[in-house]
This record gives structure tokens, C-alpha cells and sequence, in this order.
């Protein structure tokens, strides 16, 4: 998305796709060229952006945090930038891969910069507006999601009647949903009357979030992780959360029953 909305704008871009994470479908798209490089050759790709004069460049889509723990080997550029890290969460980990890049004069600029049009915009979204319960929820959540954030945990946390269920790691957002969702229904299953009710889904920006990367996300795979985990909210930051398939999210809460609001930060 990122990639046809800058050639629409007569970008001229330079693709370093990350092998392990990368869909194959970047290759013809509009691209000048396209480069396939493993997780761990930050060098390889400073070498490319030099050689092809790139001096702006953007993070587009998903590295999975858990990535920085397998099998991959860092090239000596990368094993560098991890051996200077006193925690290698994601702040510390691609602010220091940032910093590398802007004294090889590759300046790396907003995630958001060419898809403005799809962060959330303030308000209640959807048809249905959240319930008092979960309005409630929401701003438990949110309180719970922030001190979470300031450690870069997570920003994701799942509520029900003002009690935290599931909080996001590493699984990343949809799976800490389904735990929930998982959650619930064993409970339910036990007897529990508290914890059988609906979850609301609190995603939330970083205190100072830096929107180079790791931008808080929703998909149309939310909506479906959502309805499938039995959640019937969901609250995002305003002008911090990118929808990736835009209006069809909408209509696809709509669809589902599934309340949005995006909240001022």
C-alpha cells in the first residue's frame, strides 16, 4: 500500500524487502527495483541505498519482535548495533538501527508519511457506539495499556468488566486477542459469571511514540481475530493508529456488531 501510494506521487522507490517477512507480491508494483535482503544484513542494506543514492527512506509492514531471538544471523553491522543495547526491545532495537542509517546520511522519515488518509480519525467509527460496560472498559484499558507502553511491552491490552484479561508481548496483537477469547470461554465453561463477558480491545500509541516505526495497526485480520475471540470493542488512539484496509474495517465491525472509537491522545 505504502509502495502504490508513493508512485502515485511520482516517488521514484527503492524496495530492501526483508526475506523472512516480505510477501512476494512487492515485485511489480511499481518499484524501480526491488532488493532481497535477510533480517540481518544491515549492511548489505546501507551498501544498497548507497549504491542506488537513497537518502529517505520508510519501514513498511511487520518484523516480528520474536525474529530478533532465532535463528537469523546478524551481519557485523547489525551485531554491533545488538551488543550496544541495554534492552533490545523494539524502541532500543530500531532506534538504534535508525541511528545507524541517519550517519550513513539515510534519513528514515514517518511511517505514515504516504498513507496519512488512513489514521483514524477521532470519534465513534462505527454504527454502534461503545456501551457504558464498555466505556468503562476503555478507559481502564487505557490507563493499563499506557504504563505498559512506556516500557514497550506492548501496546495492546484485552478487558473485560474493568479487569485486564490479556496483555500483548511479543505474539503480537491478534494472538494476545484469542488468548482472550481463550480465556473466556474457559472460564465460562467453569462457572464464572465475571469473566463471560464481552472484550473490549484497547490498542494504544506510545507515550512520545516515535512514528518512524512500529506504528500501532488495525486489519481487516483484527476485525475477524476480534469476532472469532467473542470482543465487541475496539479503542484506538486518533492519528496514531493506521487502518490498512481503510473503510472496509468499518464495515466490517458494522457487520460483526463491533464497536470503534478512537480516542484524542
Amino acid at each position: 500500500m505504502l509502495l502504490d501510494a508513493a508512485c502515485a506521487q511520482g516517488t521514484e522507490v527503492v524496495v530492501a524487502a526483508i526475506k523472512e517477512e516480505a510477501s512476494p507480491l512487492i515485485e511489480g508494483r511499481g518499484a524501480a527495483r526491488v532488493y532481497w535482503l535477510s533480517l540481518g544484513e544491515l549492511g548489505k542494506l546501507i551498501d544498497t541505498f548507497k549504491r542506488e543514492g537513497v537518502s529517505t527512506a520508510v519501514m513498511a509492514g511487520q518484523v516480528m519482535h520474536k525474529q530478533i531471538f532465532s535463528a537469523i544471523r546478524p551481519d557485523w553491522r547489525l551485531a554491533k548495533v545488538l551488543f550496544s543495547l541495554g534492552t533490545r526491545n523494539t524502541d532500543s532495537l530500531i532506534g538504534a538501527v535508525a541511528r545507524v542509517l541517519e550517519g550513513e546520511g539515510i534519513h528514515l522519515i514517518s511511517s505514515t508519511a504516504y498513507l496519512e488518509p488512513l489514521l483514524a480519525r477521532p470519534g465513534v467509527l462505527t454504527r454502534r457506539a461503545p456501551s457504558e460496560a464498555e466505556r468503562k472498559n476503555i478507559a481502564y484499558g487505557r490507563q493499563a495499556g499506557r504504563h505498559l507502553a512506556q516500557y514497550d511491552i506492548g501496546q495492546t491490552v484485552v478487558i473485560a468488566e474493568s479487569a485486564c484479561v490479556a496483555v500483548e508481548a511479543m505474539e503480537g496483537t491478534d494472538a494476545a486477542i484469542l488468548r482472550a477469547g481463550e480465556l473466556m470461554k474457559s472460564t465460562a465453561q467453569e462457572g464464572d459469571s465475571m469473566l463471560s463477558r464481552a472484550l473490549t480491545v484497547v490498542k494504544v500509541a506510545k507515550p512520545n511514540q516515535d512514528m518512524r516505526f512500529d506504528v500501532p495497526v488495525i486489519g481487516l485480520k483484527t476485525m475477524e481475530t476480534m469476532r472469532q475471540a467473542g470482543a465487541t470493542c475496539l479503542a484506538v488512539d486518533a492519528g496514531k493508529c493506521l487502518f490498512l484496509d481503510g473503510e472496509k474495517i468499518i464495515a466490517a465491525a458494522d457487520d460483526a456488531g463491533i464497536a470503534i472509537v478512537a480516542g484524542e491522545v
